[in-house]
């Protein structure tokens, strides 16, 4: 997600005054769907049809008509320039670090580029080599490559990356030699999914592919059957074995659906080389695990796995070292407990408990050579704790930290090497790589990210608070300003929260929001219910039926920065991402009245359709089906789409989306505004910011990313108006 003390008198122009009846109109044509007797019309069902000429040319009209207001907002231009100026004065960003004994690959982006290229080096110290740049690739004019993902082999004379094109996601897999920078076989197929497994030996891994759209599939079914297929180095991808699948499950895995998707993995600390295999459902986070010695992966449906768990045994997350195979589960431990058994026979009945559960709630696990380490969290910032191999309950250690209030970005471990290394941050500084000693007890700076000037600001201060929400549940909610802030409501204030997933939002810091912080205004987080703040039971408090309490928890929190003096309605902005798009768009159908704007950000926004989608059909665990009657009426009471009224005072929204993005399908975002500027009666404008060389934000280039960055700026800055005036 960064040194003025005042706002500059042209900030105080509304956005109201900006609006112009330019926007290309969207037709009615009402379709009705009829579900457990209640009647849905849906008006504006034909955009979802977003190929098509009619649906091709009003995107461009409504996003040359949003361009241009944004380009008028005042100091938009101003803004980008500060933004390039505060994200680029570092002399790089680093990130996605792997160790293959002394030699770490990671992606690097210099300051004057606008893409993560892949590199490698000998150790801390060694030479960087340069081993993929996605810039270098032929690209269609309008659409850039970018390195979706990539993992080296145990020698690390090779790499996988996953390359996308247009910010789309659907990746192909390239193996590259590292020596040389020369692809080695042909670009494997259809691996969106993919985080390719080596083995031991490096001549051959495990990756997953997405279904082939042969005639007959139909468009919604693309991401259904996700196969796991082994490729041996030096053959073409038609010969690549197809290990595990919907089609290729023997009798001892239980794959009952084609949205049960098949993932096999090597774990390198095991004693023996054994694969697991993971069979998950879309988004549910409970896993089905197996294991299988890694000699017997040969030929599909006749291999001998062995079951770990189910998804009654709710684990969401395993690690290995030697024999022994942690499991992560919230069984009646709602904050999580961390069980024991053995990878070469599991037993998950007679298991041991070596955490049992905490205070704080456990988030993940990581192996090392010399113990197990937690990643901890209690409704903010992490904490790292460490257990030793073979102990329990009470060897648990929390382990000092470099710096208060820290946030967790990355991790890298090891099973073969002692100690992690922890990616930190915090809301009021960018951090670096710190490296774990067991030894010597202590975390030490790595220097391996480069730094920059603004990286740690001495003039922020964080207010960690707790808001009574509707039903007298205490919220977290995160504020970050400048030291001296009068609380007289004068600040433009941006309001961002997500609540789904049992995601939570850890601080984090990006120099870039100085450009709104060092201008006065204010940024808070609302670690709202549906999030994994403080377990199981907050994430299943936002969930479904009571997926509700995401935006009402968001509301309250809007409503304590007003009366707390931070803001008044008319300067309050909210922003809501993805998943996040329910959170926004229900807080301003419920409450149009509490914000001067709203930012719908790649949003899912009619969540009825949603399951209609190749990737709503995986979504389905965690925001329920229209195929039943519950499901059908969670769904519609979330659906922003379905609860915009028309004559209503909605806030100026600014809805953007990547026209590529598959997570989300952009119809959600072209329906939603379509409707929204029919509705709206305030006077204020609805646009439609919509990127052709973009989807669901991964993948974007640094440009895209400041650009796009800049709009919502500028936005949040335009509210700065006396509330008559905002009104219009």
């Amino acid at each position: 997600m960064r040194n003025l003390l005042f706002l500059l008198p042209s900030l105080s122009v509304p956005l109201a005054a900006l609006a112009q009846p330019a926007a290309p109109v969207a037709p009615v044509r009402p379709m009705t769907d009829t579900y457990f007797g209640q009647t849905v019309t849906d008006p504006y069902r034909w955009l979802e049809d977003v190929k098509s000429a009619e649906t091709q040319a009003w995107m461009h009209g409504q996003a040359d008509y949003a361009r241009q207001q944004l380009d008028q907002l005042p100091d938009r231009a101003a803004l980008y320039a500060r933004i390039q100026e505060l994200g680029n004065a570092a002399a790089a960003r680093t990130g996605r670090y792997q160790r293959r004994g002394q030699q770490l690959f990671y992606l690097k982006r210099g300051a004057a580029e606008n893409l993560y290229k892949l590199y490698t080096r000998p150790g801390m110290q060694g030479a960087e080599k340069l081993v993929f740049d996605p810039e270098k690739l032929p690209a269609t004019p309008g659409q850039h490559w970018s390195i979706a993902y990539f993992t080296a082999s145990p020698d690390g004379r090779t790499v996988a990356i996953g390359v996308a094109g247009g910010g789309s996601e659907n990746a192909v897999v390239k193996l590259i030699d590292t020596a040389t920078g020369r692809q080695l076989d042909a670009d494997l197929p259809r691996a969106r999914f993919s985080s390719p497994e080596w083995q031991p030996d490096s001549r051959a891994f495990f990756y997953s592919r997405t279904r082939e759209m042969t005639p007959g599939v139909k468009p919604g079914d693309e991401f259904t059957k996700v196969t796991s297929y082994r490729h041996q180095l030096g053959t073409a991808p038609t010969a690549d074995v197809p290990v595990l699948g919907y089609d290729y499950a023997p009798p001892s895995v239980a794959l009952k659906t084609i949205n049960e998707e098949a993932f096999v993995e090597v774990p390198a600390g095991a004693a023996v080389p054994t694969a697991v295999a993971l069979i998950e459902r879309g988004t549910r986070r409970e896993l089905e695990l197996y294991v299988a010695p890694l000699a017997g992966l040969t030929k599909p449906r006749t291999t001998a796995w062995q079951k770990v768990c189910g998804a009654a045994d709710e684990v969401t997350a395993y690690a290995v070292q030697g024999d022994n195979l942690y499991l992560l589960s919230h069984k009646n431990a709602p904050r999580f407990q961390v069980l024991r058994t053995s990878l070469s026979k599991p037993n998950l009945a007679m298991a041991t408990v070596v955490v049992p559960q905490m205070s704080s709630v456990v988030q993940e696990i990581f192996a090392a050579k010399d113990a197990l380490y937690l990643q901890l969290l209690d409704g903010g910032p992490n904490q790292f704790a460490r257990l030793p191999h073979g102990q329990s309950g009470a060897a648990v250690e929390l382990l000092p930290l470099p710096f208060p209030g820290a946030g967790v970005f990355e991790v890298i471990h090891d099973p073969r090497q002692a100690g992690i290394w922890a990616g930190l941050t915090s809301w009021t500084r960018w951090g670096d790589y710190f490296a774990y000693d067991p030894a010597a007890r202590r975390f030490t700076a790595t220097q391996l990210e480069p730094q920059s000037p603004y990286d740690n600001p001495a003039d922020l201060e964080v207010a960690e608070v707790k808001v009574k929400s509707h039903d007298g549940t205490l919220v977290p909610l995160s504020i970050v300003y400048k030291k001296g802030l009068k609380r007289d409501g004068t600040a433009p204030v941006l309001l961002q929260g997500y609540g789904a997933y049992g995601s939570s939002q850890a601080p984090i810091y990006d120099a870039t929001y100085l450009t709104l912080l060092e201008r006065g205004a204010v940024l808070a987080v609302a670690h709202v219910r549906g999030g994994g703040e403080y377990g199981q039971e907050w994430y299943k408090a936002g969930y479904q039926a009571t997926k509700p309490n995401t935006w009402k928890d968001f509301i309250a929190c809007a409503e304590y920065l007003i009366k707390e003096g931070y803001t008044t309605p008319a300067r309050l902005t909210g922003q809501g991402t993805s998943a996040g798009g329910i959170l926004i768009g229900r807080a301003v159908t419920e409450r149009p009245d509490l914000f001067g704007a709203a930012v719908f950000n790649v949003g899912c926004l009619d969540a009825v359709r949603f399951e209609t989608t190749a990737n709503g059909q995986g979504n389905i665990p965690e925001f329920g089906s229209v195929k039943t009657e519950a499901g059908f009426r969670a769904l519609a009471e979330m659906s922003t789409y379905g609860h915009i009224q028309p004559g209503t005072k909605y806030p100026a929204v600014l809805l953007i989306h990547g026209v590529n993005d598959r997570r989300v399908d952009v119809w959600q975002s072209l329906k939603t505004a379509a409707k929204l500027q029919a509705a709206t009666a305030s006077g204020r404008p609805v646009l439609l910011r919509l990127d052709f060389d973009a989807g669901h934000g991964m993948g974007s280039t640094k440009d895209q990313r400041y650009q796009q960055l800049a709009d919502i700026m500028a936005l949040v800055l335009s509210q700065n108006a006396p509330a008559t005036a905002a009104r219009n």
